[in-house]
Order: C-alpha cells, then sequence, then structure tokens
C-alpha cells in the first residue's frame, strides 16, 4: 500500500563560508501545535507581499536566486578578458538578434540587457562619455584587451538607441500589451549621455579600427566597421524621423544606408564565432523587477535579419507620409502602409504617428483646421463658403460672415478629436484597430447628430450670404452631417472587413456577414451619388454666379477644387460599387455552399443563432442609420427562401462578374486618379487592386464549377425531384454533398488573395 504522503526531501545542502545551517523543523512544528484554530503570528513588517514571496522561495520558476550545487549567485564572467575579432562578431551579432527581439515585443530583461558587457556598461552609473567603459579602474585602461573599444562603442550606441526609441514610444499611443515593452527596470539606458557624445564615440572607435585594420584581415575589418557604421546609421534615421518639416529625401538616407549596412552584415555573419557566456539570465537578479525568472529570447539569425530589412523598408517608406497632397491620399497612405504583410512594427507605427500628430500639428506644417477644411471640401463641399478665411476677420456678432465663422469653428472643435483620433487608430495594430473602431462607430453616430445641430444654425447666414451674392443656395443639402455620415459608413465596412481579415467570423456566417457588407456597400453608393449630383449643381450656380457660358472655364484653382472633389467622389463611387457587388457575390456564394451541405456549422450546444447575430451586430447596435433589422428579418432577406440555389448562383455569378469588371477598373486608374502619395504608394494600392481583382476572378471560376456540377446533379435526379427553395435539400442533409462530389476549403488569411475577400477553394472528388 502506497503511503499518503510523499517522504520528507532531504535538507539542502549548503556549504558556503559564513553560513551555518539549523534545521527548525521541529521548533516550528511544536510552535504551531501552541497556536489555536483561526490564530496567527503577524509582523508589521511582513505584509501579504512578504508572505507570496515566501511562498515563492527555492520555486524555479519564480525565485531566480534558486542556486544549484557550486553555482555563483552572480555572473562571473569577465568582461576584460581577451577577445578574438571573430569572438566580437559573434557577440555583436547576437545583440543585434537580442535588439531586434525586443523590438517584436519581448521585454528588455529577456534581450538586450542579459548581455554582460551591457551590463558592465551601465554599473556603475557612468555620469559622463569617458565612465562609459567596461574597464573603470586607471590602471586598468593601459592593459584593455585589443579591439575591445570596438565592442564599447558597438554597446554604447544600442543601449542609446534602446533609450531613444523607448522615448519615442511612450509619446505616442501604443498598447503595452500587445505591442511593446517600455519597463527599463531602473536602467539608464545611457539617457543623461547627449547623443553627439555617442555618435563621437563610435566615429572615434572607426577610426581607431581603421588605424589598427593591418592586424586584420580584410573580411573582418569589413565586418566589424560595417556593425558600427549600423549604430551611426540607426542614431541618424531616429534624428531624422522627427523632420517633420523636410520632404526631401534627406530623412530617407540613413535607412537607405543602413538597407545595404544589413545586405553587408548578413553576408559577413559566417566570419563570427559565438560566445554565448557573454550572456546570462542570471543578470534579471539585479534589476528591479517584480517578474519572475524569464528565459532568454533566442532570435535566429536568420529571424533577425528577416525583421531588420522589414524594419528598415518600412522606416524607408513611413517617411513618405510627409509628400501630403489631400486628406485622401494621406487615408489612402494609412491604410494600404498598414495593411502590410507582416504588418510595420510598432516603432514604425510610433513614427507614423509622430510624423502626423507631434505637438498637435499635422506633418508639421498643417494646422487641424487646413486638415479638416480641406477633407470636407474635398468629399462634400468643393469652393464651399463656409471655408472663406476672410470671414473670420469679421467681427459684427449679426454680420453673416461673422456667424459662419464662429459655427464653423463650434464643429471643428466638436469634430477635430474624433477625426484625429480615427487616424490615430488606424496607425495601431489591426486586432486593436477593429477593437477601437467598434467603439468609434458609436461616437461618431453621436457625432452625426451634433453636426446636423450645428448645420442647422448655419442655414440662415448661408441663406443670407446666398441673396447678397445673387445665388440661391441648395437648403436641402446637407453637406457637413453628409460628411460625417460616410466617414462612419467608411468605418462600419472596416470593422466588418478587419472580422474577415482577423477570421472572427466562422464559415457557416460567412454568407451572412457579406450581406452585411453588400448593404452598407450599397447605401455607400447611394450616397455618393447624390454628392456627385450635389456637386454638379453646385459647380453650375459657381458658373452662373461668375457669369460664365458653358463652354467657358472657371478660374483656376476653383476649377481644380472641383475637379479633384468630382474625381474623389468617382473613385469612391468605383470602390462602394465594387464592394457591394462582390459582397453579394460572394454572400451568395457561401448562401449556396450552406443550402448545398458543402459548408456545416459545427455543433453549438451553448449558442443559438439569435444570439451570434446579436454578438456579430453589437458595435452596430447604437447606430441610428441604418437601423439594425430583428433577426428574422435579417435571415429573410439573406437566406432568400423564394429563391432556388439555381436562381442563386445566376445571381451571385452576375454580381461577380460585375465585381470583376470594377476591380480591373479600379486597377487601371491613374496614380492622380487613385490619390496616391507617391509612386511607391501607387504601387501599394495597384497591388491592393490586383489581389482583389485575382480574388473576384477566383470566385468566378468556384461559382461556375459549382454551378455546373449541380446542374449535373439535378439532371441525374429522377423526374419529379425537383429542386427544393429556401435551402431545403433533395436527398436529406448530405444529400447534395454526396452527389456533387466536390470538396470545400476557407483559405485561412495569409493563404487568400486578398484578406477581405474569402474565396472558397473548391475542388473535385473522384
Amino acid at each position: 500500500m502506497q503511503p499518503l504522503e510523499p517522504p520528507m526531501p532531504p535538507p539542502p545542502n549548503i556549504t558556503h563560508p559564513g553560513i551555518m545551517a539549523i534545521d527548525i523543523t521541529d521548533k516550528f512544528a511544536s510552535a504551531i501545535e501552541a497556536l489555536s484554530p483561526g490564530e496567527i503570528v503577524k509582523d508589521d513588517n511582513f505584509a501579504l507581499f512578504e508572505s507570496v514571496m515566501a511562498l515563492e522561495i527555492m520555486d524555479r520558476k519564480m525565485d531566480s536566486g534558486v542556486l544549484n550545487d557550486g553555482e555563483s549567485l552572480d555572473e562571473e564572467y569577465d568582461v576584460t578578458r581577451n577577445l578574438l575579432p571573430e569572438e566580437i562578431l559573434g557577440i555583436i551579432d547576437q545583440l543585434l538578434c537580442l535588439e531586434m527581439a525586443w523590438h517584436v515585443g519581448y521585454p528588455l530583461s529577456q534581450t538586450v540587457l542579459t548581455s554582460v558587457y551591457v551590463e558592465a556598461l551601465m554599473n556603475p552609473h557612468p555620469a559622463s562619455i569617458d565612465e562609459v567603459d567596461f574597464i573603470r579602474t586607471p590602471s586598468s585602461l593601459s592593459t584593455e584587451p585589443s579591439f575591445l573599444f570596438v565592442l564599447r562603442a558597438y554597446c554604447a550606441g544600442l543601449l542609446k538607441a534602446c533609450f531613444l526609441v523607448n522615448e519615442c514610444m511612450k509619446e505616442e499611443l501604443y498598447y503595452e500589451e500587445e505591442d511593446f515593452v517600455t519597463n527599463t527596470y531602473e536602467r539608464s539606458l545611457l539617457s543623461h549621455i547627449p547623443v553627439s557624445d555617442i555618435k563621437a564615440l563610435i566615429q572615434h572607435a572607426v577610426t581607431d579600427l581603421r588605424a589598427s585594420k593591418d592586424g586584420l584581415s580584410p573580411q573582418i575589418y569589413a565586418a566589424l566597421e560595417s556593425r558600427l557604421q549600423l549604430r551611426l546609421r540607426f542614431l541618424d534615421a531616429i534624428d531624422l524621423s522627427s523632420m517633420r518639416n523636410d520632404t526631401s529625401e534627406a530623412p530617407k538616407l540613413p535607412w537607405v544606408q543602413m538597407k545595404r549596412l544589413i545586405d553587408d552584415i548578413e553576408n559577413q555573419h559566417v566570419l563570427e564565432k559565438p560566445v554565448p557566456e557573454a550572456f546570462s539570465t542570471k543578470l534579471q537578479r539585479r534589476l528591479a523587477s517584480t517578474m519572475p525568472p524569464r528565459p532568454m529570447v533566442k532570435l535566429s539569425f536568420e529571424e533577425c535579419i528577416a525583421h531588420f530589412k522589414r524594419f528598415v523598408q518600412n522606416g524607408t517608406e513611413v517617411i513618405d507620409v510627409l509628400q501630403y497632397t489631400d486628406p485622401q491620399s494621406l487615408l489612402n497612405f494609412i491604410l494600404l502602409f498598414q495593411a502590410q504583410k507582416p504588418q510595420p512594427l510598432v516603432f514604425i507605427r510610433t513614427i507614423l504617428q509622430n510624423l502626423l500628430f507631434k505637438d498637435m500639428v499635422v506633418l508639421g506644417r498643417l494646422s487641424i483646421r487646413q486638415l479638416l477644411d480641406h477633407d470636407v471640401a474635398l468629399c462634400v463641399l468643393p469652393c464651399g463658403p463656409q471655408f472663406d478665411p476672410s470671414f473670420d476677420e469679421v467681427e459684427i456678432p449679426t454680420d453673416p460672415r461673422h456667424q459662419i465663422a464662429s459655427t464653423m469653428e463650434v464643429f471643428r472643435q466638436r469634430v477635430a478629436d474624433p477625426y484625429l483620433e480615427l487616424l490615430r487608430i488606424l496607425c495601431q495594430n489591426r486586432c486593436r484597430v477593429r477593437r477601437m473602431l467598434c467603439r468609434q462607430i458609436s461616437e461618431w453616430d453621436i457625432l452625426e447628430a451634433d453636426v446636423a445641430e450645428v448645420e442647422d444654425h448655419l442655414q440662415a447666414p448661408l441663406d443670407e450670404i446666398a441673396k447678397m451674392a445673387g445665388q440661391e443656395e441648395e437648403t436641402s443639402h446637407l453637406p457637413l452631417s453628409s460628411w460625417v455620415y460616410l466617414c462612419r459608413l467608411r468605418q462600419m465596412e472596416w470593422v466588418v472587413q478587419l472580422g474577415f481579415e482577423l477570421r472572427i467570423y466562422q464559415p457557416d456566417e460567412l454568407s451572412d456577414m457579406y450581406y452585411f457588407l453588400k448593404t452598407l456597400g450599397s447605401l455607400r453608393a447611394q450616397y455618393i451619388d447624390r454628392m456627385k449630383k450635389t456637386t454638379a449643381l453646385r459647380e453650375q450656380r459657381t458658373r452662373r454666379h461668375l457669369r460664365l457660358r458653358e463652354e467657358d472655364p472657371l478660374p483656376r484653382d476653383i476649377a481644380r477644387e472641383f475637379q479633384r472633389s468630382k474625381q474623389h467622389l468617382r473613385t469612391s463611387m468605383l470602390d462602394a460599387a465594387c464592394t457591394w457587388e462582390f459582397a453579394d457575390g460572394l454572400s451568395l456564394l457561401h448562401l449556396a455552399l450552406l443550402r448545398l451541405g458543402l459548408v456545416k456549422p459545427p455543433p453549438r450546444p451553448y449558442s443559438t443563432d439569435e444570439l451570434r447575430y446579436e454578438l456579430r451586430m453589437r458595435p452596430f447596435s447604437s447606430v441610428s442609420f441604418p437601423q439594425l433589422q430583428t433577426h428574422e428579418e435579417f435571415r429573410e432577406q439573406a437566406e432568400l427562401p423564394n429563391l432556388s440555389t439555381t436562381e442563386v448562383l445566376k445571381i451571385a455569378e452576375a454580381a461577380v462578374a460585375a465585381a470583376r469588371k470594377g476591380f480591373d477598373a479600379y486597377a487601371h486608374l491613374s496614380e492622380y486618379e487613385a490619390f496616391a502619395i507617391n509612386a511607391t504608394a501607387y504601387a501599394r494600392w495597384v497591388g491592393n487592386a490586383k489581389d482583389c481583382l485575382r480574388a473576384a476572378i477566383a470566385a468566378g471560376v468556384v461559382i461556375a464549377t459549382l454551378k455546373s456540377a449541380y446542374e449535373r446533379v439535378l439532371g441525374s435526379l429522377p423526374a419529379g425531384d425537383g429542386e427544393a427553395r429556401g435551402g431545403e435539400e433533395v436527398g436529406g442533409e448530405t444529400g447534395y454533398a454526396e452527389l456533387l462530389k466536390l470538396k470545400v476549403e476557407i483559405p485561412e488569411p495569409g493563404h487568400r488573395y486578398h484578406d477581405w475577400w474569402v474565396v472558397p477553394k473548391v475542388t473535385h472528388i473522384k
């Protein structure tokens, strides 16, 4: 029979000078017997925190001080030891891997701060650049190992770069639990040492290295110098990223140089000799942290280089945001830059936020008023009197110009925060973007009501201004409310589309969600069509006001503003129509797959269709318009019970064909028509449009395959067994699935033609 309790472990074998171990087990047990039930002995200096810490003692997962027999508490690596140049390369390359692991999202305690050399550089705290050294005693400086100055300069540049990145991160919006860990564990990271001193130290090391190149092979010399140059260029890139008023190629230069250096470092890696003992998790014991010990992150050099190449490429491209032309080009840049796979690292996204919003000056040269006015004018109100700057100079309260200017200022103050917050949201990681947009939608719905009230106050002074100018003003058109409504519709579309990208919806839910997306796309297309007609009427009134004939050209500035607005409406109309048609086609395709049993709902013992509908529509439940339908009304329209599967597939085929034509036209728009900042942004825009086109082509092939197989099955059925309607299946639930001899796979995100368009893969089963 097994004992009820395991035997007591033997006492620890503590053999260390100055320590005398005493077994207190028996004394402790007898002392406990003197206590009555519920009685405790509490020391005022031994609180809950200390008691929990006591429970963690000697647990290797929680206690960083647990030692093996013969193991020392502190790391005993000698930073003054002689190193071969190959070993210095190995340490530097390992530091590069740890630095990139930090950028990916791991804490400093598991990455950079596991280096013995980095710790020696910061401890004790250096007061000046001269003390930033592994060896602090003057007597030892004369015997400093050769080439250790290279590692010293590299580590100093690394720490300063980490400090600058950390400070930049803290200034902008990020989510530490998802993106980045800014905790420095009370390490200074050379914060008080000027960047100029660090650069001078690295440059001096490069000079000394060149003076000592005769004692090195050409390959080793080139490898060491390229790594020092990388540190210089990285510091330059961080400095220049804050120069938001420079639209030249100068801010890109350090990133371009780093790209060449990374290629060289990748080729030179074979020369390095690893020194694993120069890195230790024991250093975590010195850090100011309440976290239990964690293993060191081991990012392979190949992974590091791949991350660093994308990091540098994205750093080069993010500077393009300074080439601002109009708000729509800015929005397209942010959307497509953030949609890259894999997404740019958080520091690059922080640079983007910094360029956009720092000091509440947009892109370093635009006020929030300029950006807002430009956006509203471009979308719904070209050449509107609401934006006339001369009205600001009128101070008579009864003057309609003063009333317009003051009311528009109220509009800007109300809209500015949600508008900038929207741009900031789009700079986050994809999961966070969707989560924040769900909350933002309800705020924009409230904003629409507020703007409508502001617009009511605008109508009387606008009518008076129009009469004074001899014009008739469009009273039924509410441009400011229309602009807010279109922005909100676009955000609702993004929430649904990101749901497809993030695989939030299950395969049997795709039909319903694409139907809802189709509804949003059709509403946006209809509203844009109204804006097109209103803009055309506004242009005609402007001509009459200027007493111009139909064939006479408008003044250049006015003509350009109307032309750009109409082009934006045409491009937006094409985008909305493509979304509408393709969502309709995919909704019907997935509906047919459900009807035929090729896609089956998984068992959900704790769920109902109505509860899932409520869950999926929760982000839109507070929206006043379009008002959500009840579950019964939604299913009646989405499932089309009065149409046969053959009719459903025919409609889907026509819708996908229309979407294919639309995406083809979309992909052939010029850089000017596409509202792209530059050639790089335009190439990304064309690539996105072509991915959508490929998805539409694939959907057409799938529908044709399914339609052909279904017609073949219908032809083989006995007379009188016609197809049912509304999802009722002939031959039972699996009848069609077995007869069609088709296999359907729903591709995962990253394996689709476009992550927003889930086109199933259909293959024949032999």
